[in-house]
């Protein structure tokens, strides 16, 4: 496939409301949309998630920067791409670094899908016309707060609730939780706020009915979570401690966790992102599509993965306007009744809004490859 040039766009955006986890409070969003131009003047868009305080990985808007211009952007021009799964083997020398990886992949798989004049789904191998959406709700100010909040979203129609939790702000906060609503689909979002201490409180969790606990201890641990996922009834999700196929695999093996939250950004890539769904479509794990606070670049790319048939649990990639006063794409993403139409156009199915793109821009670097 061809590709003349790479155009970096900075941006910075800022969330309609201050997004509270167990590592701190997210409002403004600095990130990169990735164009990826051929020489017929097709352009393919990714979108880099790492935040600007290293709270979530390691990764920062300004590594990613860095590795980007450095070392991956260089990398195209000494290599011949003949399909975006190429890409994986050619940024392979870069150790980790993989929301940098992913921007560029992402830019790469949509210019490609735009050049066989076909749907980044259609190219990807999904299926479906339509998605399942959950919501994700952060730590409130208070208990009444959050069960407003689940209230009106659960109206909306949504799947399954996502409550971000921390020690302090657990299970008595998920009790009222369920009491109030019985039957709504529940998960808790630990972001790593544990530790193998804190066994015989988190079983307490086997009481709520939850749908799973997700990432309740480190970061990078798979071995404690395999401990406690033999000591609770209620399924361990796991997201920071999945790079890779391998590290998959290796929780899979190990008995670490029975569901798998992908996310693209993490895990370098679409490409990457797909071995892991075949592997747990292989061994029975479900998977589900986690979400990074996205522009609408990435909440199209999302979309796109979520069609994979691996994908049966909601994903957190709720509409645009949930996040956004206004988004970079057109139309914005929008979510009717808990389900996302998968867009029928070339590509990522949605247009990028250049003059949004442009306000929100802070920076601008462009490099022929």
């Amino acid at each position: 496939m061809s590709i003349e040039k790479i155009i970096l766009h900075k941006l910075n955006m800022r969330l309609k409301f201050a997004f509270q986890t167990s590592f701190g409070a997210i409002q403004n969003k600095e990130f990169f949309i990735v164009e990826a131009v051929d020489a017929h003047g097709n352009s393919g868009f990714g979108e880099s998630v790492a935040f600007t305080s290293p709270w979530y990985t390691e990764e920062t808007t300004s590594t990613n920067e860095h590795v980007m211009k450095e070392f991956l952007i260089p990398l195209l021009r000494e290599n011949k791409i003949e399909h975006p799964d190429n890409i994986t083997d050619i940024f392979k020398p870069i150790k980790r670094n993989n929301m940098a990886k992913a921007a560029i992949e992402g830019a790469i798989w949509d210019l490609y899908a735009k050049q066989q004049d076909l749907t980044l789904t259609e190219v990807f191998g999904g299926k479906k016309t339509n998605i399942d959406v959950g919501i994700s709700l952060g730590i409130q100010p208070t208990v009444t707060d959050l069960l407003e909040d689940i209230n009106d979203y659960i109206k909306q129609g949504f799947k399954r609730v996502k409550l971000k939790i921390k020690p302090g702000w657990d299970i008595e906060i998920l009790r009222e939780v369920r009491n109030r609503f019985p039957d709504t689909p529940i998960m808790a979002d630990a972001n790593s706020a544990y530790t193998l201490k804190d066994i015989d409180h988190l079983k307490k969790l086997d009481d709520l009915g939850l749908l799973m606990i997700e990432q309740p201890l480190a970061h990078d641990d798979v071995v404690d979570h395999a401990k406690l996922q033999r000591e609770l009834a209620t399924p361990i999700c796991l997201d920071e401690s999945i790079h890779s196929y391998d590290d998959a695999r290796h929780a899979i093996e190990l008995g670490s966790c029975k569901i798998i939250n992908v996310k693209i950004g993490r895990v370098g890539g679409l490409t990457e992102a797909k071995r892991i769904h075949n592997l747990c479509l292989e061994k029975n794990i479900p998977v589900w599509c986690g979400g990074m606070l996205e522009a609408g670049v990435g909440r199209a790319h999302n979309i796109a993965l979520t069609t994979l048939e691996g994908f049966t649990l909601p994903g957190d990639t709720a509409g645009s306007s949930r996040y956004w006063e206004k988004d970079i794409i057109k139309p914005e993403v929008m979510v009717e009744n808990g389900t996302i139409n998968v867009p029928p156009k070339n590509g990522i199915g949605f247009e990028i809004d250049r003059d949004a793109l442009k306000t929100f821009s802070i920076g601008q670097w462009e490099y022929e490859v």
